[in-house]
């Protein structure tokens, strides 16, 4: 049997350190502190920058909360619109939802699977605020094309970094992380991320020190010092459990990722010749494989394969956003996205975690073969 993902096999090649970090914080008796800058998730929050190569990093409770206090320090209010794509998970879409604005969609690359720019400026109205692109599956989203959209029209860029913690891509000549590509980024630590830990956290970016100040401030009860609120905030502190074990975790994403890629190197060269589409690596940018996604219109067979050889596979994601019965009054159409819709109905994700052994992987391979010669 092969796992889609096996989030116990990191754990345990980490098991002695990570338990350590958490017991020392455990006895420590020092689990919270009001403001969220506990030392644990400050230590955390100065490398993840480093690594990231932006001035401010800053914990909060998950990747959705991440998204929504970034709108608020952005400035979205009831009524604004803001652009993101359709294929993608719900919380892209929620957050500006959440803040009685409008999200309004947009068709994807049929390669990538990631926002297509070229149809970003025909959605843009005297309410745009914002665009929000997904790093999705880990391949960068076209942000040199996205910024001159945005530098154009007055709009602020968020990127939704969930799936992309180690992907970087040539900005402006220059070779730079997802996260740093736009006026605010954020990040998921949810489990099965690249970068995950053992529960909720995420993280929010950015080189604007307003918006920074105005990140730390939400997180906390909108309280700038003890017990005086100056707005409503939320309460989204990166839990320093969580923190502990991303220190411990962090400095090994990038082998991790390494080791994704070389996955998918092998899926490519078993693949070859079959009639699958397999993922793509734009010039000058690097996949992280968050997902391995292929598709083919015998995604059925092929999945049925999978299933008979034991072998885990799923679909990110069967409907897209603007089809989602929350969404029935918003007035989309059927066909008004053909290519994210053609994609909801083709896809399919394989095993790519890291620990994956080598006849785990040529076990998948010859599943996909059979399936696509049934």
């Amino acid at each position: 049997m092969v796992p889609l993902l096996d989030l116990a096999r990191q754990y345990q090649s980490l098991q002695p350190e990570i338990d350590a970090a958490v017991l020392k914080l455990l006895a420590s008796g020092q689990y919270v502190v009001p403001s969220g800058a506990h030392p644990v998730v400050t230590q955390f929050e100065d490398a993840a920058a480093q690594t990231l190569g932006v001035k401010h990093a800053i914990g909060v409770a998950n990747g959705t909360d991440a998204l929504l206090i970034s709108l608020r320090a952005l400035g979205i209010r009831p009524g604004d619109e803001v652009i993101t794509t359709t294929f993608s998970f719900i919380a892209t879409a929620e957050v500006v939802s959440l803040l009685g604005a409008m999200p309004v969609f947009v068709d994807i690359d049929p390669d990538t699977f990631n926002l297509a720019p070229s149809l970003i400026e025909a959605a843009i109205t005297p309410r745009t605020r914002a665009i929000i692109p997904v790093h999705l599956f880990g391949h960068p989203a076209p942000m040199q094309e996205i910024n001159a959209i945005a530098q154009r029209h007055g709009l602020r860029v968020l990127e939704d970094a969930a799936q992309a913690w180690g992907a970087r891509m040539d900005l402006d000549g220059v070779t730079q992380s997802c996260g740093a590509l736009g006026d605010m980024a954020t990040f998921s630590f949810f489990p099965s991320k690249n970068l995950g830990a053992c529960g909720e956290g995420g993280l929010i970016t950015t080189n604007d020190d307003a918006l920074a100040e105005k990140v730390r401030t939400l997180r906390a009860h909108g309280q700038r010092r003890r017990y005086v609120h100056d707005e409503i905030g939320y309460n989204s502190r990166l839990h320093a459990i969580q923190a502990a074990i991303l220190n411990i975790k962090l400095p090994h994403a990038e082998a991790w990722n390494d080791a994704r890629r070389a996955n998918a190197a092998h899926y490519a060269q078993s693949f070859a010749g079959l009639p699958l589409t397999v993922p793509v690596e734009r010039k000058g940018a690097r996949h992280v494989y968050h997902q391995y996604t292929l598709r083919s219109p015998q995604r059925d067979k092929i999945c049925e394969a999978l299933t008979a050889a034991k072998a885990g596979w799923a679909i990110y994601y069967p409907v897209c956003l603007h089809q989602q019965p929350v969404y029935e009054s918003l007035g989309y159409r059927v066909g008004q996205f053909p290519i994210a819709e053609r994609a909801a109905q083709e896809v399919f994700s394989l095993p790519i975690f890291p620990e994956l052994r080598a006849d785990e992987l040529e076990a998948v391979a010859i599943a996909v073969r059979a399936g696509c010669t049934r």
